[in-house]
């Protein structure tokens, strides 16, 4: 890669809170492999990376969580074991089986095979993208990192697509970056690098299919579905250093931490934060929760500058301009959490895959709109109707111009409300097929949910939050069996007349009385409105200058300062909007010099 071992080691300097325990960098003919360590499985030495075993050498970020089973599948067939790690068990379980390996692997990864005797690298990314796997080819040499800051350089130009869905989403989705030439391995996929070929193969080994909905009673699939998430939830809790729960006011955390309490040997820590504002604060509920599991609980009540004090940490460690305001109290919930434990178990995905969000319910109010007449629709679409539903103008639009799939959509991308041209077609191809994956509409929200949103959004935000404190967040709900299992079963059985992960809540009721948890979701937000009207009007308007809007490709300045101007005139919520911009600006003053925008 003709890369100095001293250049290697300062690239990686820029990350090391991904894995402060070890620094290791290796050279195999042509290719250097290098290695931060977080130690969790095996803490001896003999674990570190760069990891061989005969002519393979490998760079692995994540966890396999059936490495035991595994092991002992390898050791039947006769291989020996030198370490207690899932690192060498990868390695051999690559050698015996190759590409196959990935079908057999129940975990979050990301990780690079050097075979020296081929002259090949192999890589591949979890099923969920759980774990980031960003790689760069230019001038014949190939780069690969867990984040974008180690492979920058002077020759980075901003890419406009990107730019583009950011401003619809608010976030990059694979498989583009930031920039032109870097760019991320999708989720599922699998990349063959032939150094000799100089050639690139890049496929997925693992996708969301179409299923035929199962024949199953409801108890079956209850009892089902709780086997496997017991399951998930006992092979996430082996761990060589402390671990415990992050525990909010929701079900989902709920269900993991009464599991994972059910079938530990020692008692659980669970940890939660709590918010000033009443609307926001789940802490009450969490420690109600807490009591009745007998978890060693601890709540940290934040004030408003406990969060914006962390807006300078979450641009240094998200490395994308990266929209959810919630990466902010995620960011202090693992920065609490790390003062007691280094792994947690989390409850990410399971809104996902079981329907709990309200999104869910906005599309079974277009589904009763759609059976309406036409001329009704039309009418009702010029009427002042943002009074009766709970939808902003383009979204009411949908309600009732739009198409199902047109409607669904339009919940997780505002397409062209802050650009001069739709690059629509130019990135969402990458996503449109889960119209092919379900006739359900419930079921196609889902999955535009788990392909789109969970991956490039929600499992971000744990990834950067925790690693950024040298943590790492395991959730059950994102053991592929689950999810599958999940797709599988009657949409009436996760979501019914309005009742949200209505078969999560009835496996929780065997933990916790009903009374404690079915109450209305509040989420993890922050006061968004309230910060950008008070706390951080001034440098809103400072960094939202003319200056800046001018060099950011394909914004539609003139929209754009009529919405700012229409938030601190009139109050009319563009809060996510300016959001966006701001978080953009702050991310560009980081990373890019003013005469380089």
């Amino acid at each position: 890669m003709n890369f100095k071992n001293s250049e290697i080691q300062a690239k990686l300097k820029s990350i090391e809170f991904r894995g402060p325990d070890n620094y290791e960098m290796k050279t195999f003919n042509k290719v250097k492999l290098a290695h931060l360590r977080l130690s969790i499985l095996d803490l001896d030495s003999r674990s570190n990376q760069p990891f061989s075993y005969k002519n393979l050498s490998i760079s692995y970020n994540g966890e396999i969580y059936n490495f035991n089973d595994l092991k002992k599948e390898l050791a039947n067939i006769g291989y020996t074991f030198y370490t207690e790690s899932d690192t060498e068990v990868l390695l051999i379980g690559y050698y015996e089986w190759g590409e196959r390996v990935l079908d057999k692997l129940n975990g979050m990864f990301a990780f690079v095979i050097y075979d020296s005797i081929k002259d090949t690298i192999f890589c591949a990314r979890d099923r969920l993208g759980v774990k980031p796997f960003y790689y760069k080819y230019l001038d014949n040499k190939f780069e690969i990192c867990s984040q974008i800051q180690p492979l920058l350089d002077s020759n980075n130009k901003l890419s406009e697509i990107a730019i583009s869905v950011y401003l619809d989403c608010g976030y990059v989705p694979s498989p583009f970056s930031i920039f032109e030439n870097i760019f991320k391995l999708e989720p599922g996929s699998k990349m063959i690098i032939d150094l000799t070929k100089k050639a690139i193969l890049i496929d997925k080994y693992w996708d969301i299919k179409k299923t035929e909905t199962l024949k199953i009673s409801y108890n079956d699939a209850k009892n089902k579905l709780h086997e496997l998430l017991v399951d998930a939830t006992r092979i996430r809790m082996q761990s060589d250093v402390p671990l415990g729960t992050f525990l909010s006011g929701g079900i989902d955390s709920a269900l993991v931490t009464s599991i994972a309490a059910s079938i530990s040997e020692r008692k659980v820590s669970s940890y939660t934060i709590g918010f000033n504002e009443k609307r926001f604060d789940e802490s009450s509920t969490s420690t109600a929760f807490a009591k009745a599991l007998k978890t060693k609980h601890k709540v940290k009540h934040l004030v408003t500058n406990d969060l914006l004090d962390l807006i300078p940490k979450l641009i240094e460690v998200y490395d994308e301009p990266f929209a959810d305001s919630s990466a902010l109290p995620s960011l202090l919930l693992c920065k609490n959490t790390k003062e007691d434990v280094t792994v947690a178990l989390s409850g990410d995905g399971g809104d996902e895959s079981f329907m709990g969000y309200r999104n869910f319910d906005y599309l079974s109010n277009k589904i009763q709109v759609n059976k309406l007449p036409k001329w009704c629709r039309a009418a009702m679409a010029r009427l002042p109707l943002d009074y009766i539903f709970r939808y902003n103008k383009a979204r009411l639009k949908s309600l009732f111009k739009s198409s199902t799939d047109g409607f669904t959509e339009n919940i997780f991308i505002s397409f062209k409300t802050l650009q001069k041209k739709d690059l629509k077609t130019k990135w969402f191809s990458h996503y449109e097929n889960y119209k092919l994956k379900s006739n359900n509409p419930y079921q196609k929200m889902a999955d535009l949910n788990i392909k789109l949103w969970l991956e490039n959004d929600s499992n971000v935000k744990v990834d950067r939050a925790s690693m950024a404190y040298s943590m790492e967040v395991r959730s059950p709900f994102l053991d592929y069996r689950v999810i599958e299992f999940a797709r599988s079963l009657p949409v009436g059985y996760r979501y019914y007349k309005g009742n949200k992960k209505k078969i999560l809540k009835d496996i929780l009721s065997e933990y916790l009385p009903k009374h404690l948890f079915d109450l209305p979701k509040k989420g993890f937000g922050i006061p968004l409105f309230n910060w950008l009207q008070g706390d951080l009007k001034e440098n809103v308007l400072k960094e939202l200058n003319d200056e800046f809007l001018l060099r950011v490709p394909n914004l539609n300045v003139k929209l754009f300062k009529h919405q700012l101007n229409q938030f601190y005139q009139n109050k009319i919520d563009h809060s996510s909007n300016i959001w966006k911009l701001y978080i953009l600006a702050l991310w560009f003053k980081r990373y890019y010099k003013q005469e380089d925008l």
